[in-house]
């Protein structure tokens, strides 16, 4: 929070020397600049809806290939994934331009999801370098159960309990998948990302607007 400030003083005073505002002008000037660094909801939901939807539709289309169509490269569907990743590349890179006050809940928040990214590497390439189909079926509770770690934690760093529930429920989600056989743990990919990401993506992206009009 300290940074943050000094940031914001740093900013305003380079704007009181280019404009040469009044006491009172420069006041305002201060007042909602902090006000925009320390309250200004950043988080707009829209990068959670992307990955929501994607895994949802990914997770629902496995399903199928899986228990109605036999397929034996049903995995395959989850190449959708890198699409995702190249268009949020683009969105972060493009977006960044636009950004005035980087807040400290923001870095913050960053930094969970790019453990969650390296975590999700790590378990995905280990269980894909055993042998034996029940390493895949141990592989999907884990999965489960790490979608709810930043999920939990972004709710709690951004105050907004719909994204904490959705941890929540992924947590219970990986202990029901442990028990019950692989088609229907790929469909549980696609509850969590409902409660987890997608409910909340629409709600954090409805919040921002009206705090950002």
């Amino acid at each position: 929070m300290y940074s943050l400030f000094i940031r914001v003083y740093y900013k305003i005073s380079q704007v009181m020397q280019e404009e040469n505002l009044s006491e009172s002008q420069s006041i305002e000037l201060i007042q909602s600049m902090i006000n925009r660094a320390r309250n200004q909801f950043s988080e707009n939901g829209h990068l959670y809806l992307v990955w929501g939807w994607v895994v949802l539709i990914c997770s629902v289309a496995e399903f199928i290939l899986i228990r109605f169509l036999d397929y034996p490269q049903h995995y395959l569907v989850w190449m959708l994934t890198w699409l995702a990743v190249i268009y949020q590349f683009f969105y972060l890179y493009k977006n960044r331009k636009k950004v005035k006050v980087k807040t400290y809940t923001s870095e913050i928040v960053s930094y969970v999801w790019i453990v969650f990214g390296i975590l999700l590497l790590f378990i995905i390439l280990i269980s894909s370098s055993q042998t034996g189909n029940n390493n895949f079926r141990l592989m999907n509770p884990f999965i489960l159960a790490l979608y709810g770690m930043p999920t939990f934690l972004s709710g709690k760093i951004l105050r907004f309990p719909s994204l904490v529930l959705g941890g929540i429920g992924c947590w219970i989600l990986a202990l029901i998948a442990v028990y019950i056989p692989y088609e229907f743990q790929i469909l549980f990919f696609g509850i969590s990302v409902i409660i987890a990401w997608i409910i909340p993506g629409y709600l954090l992206r409805k919040r921002y607007q009206t705090e950002n009009p």
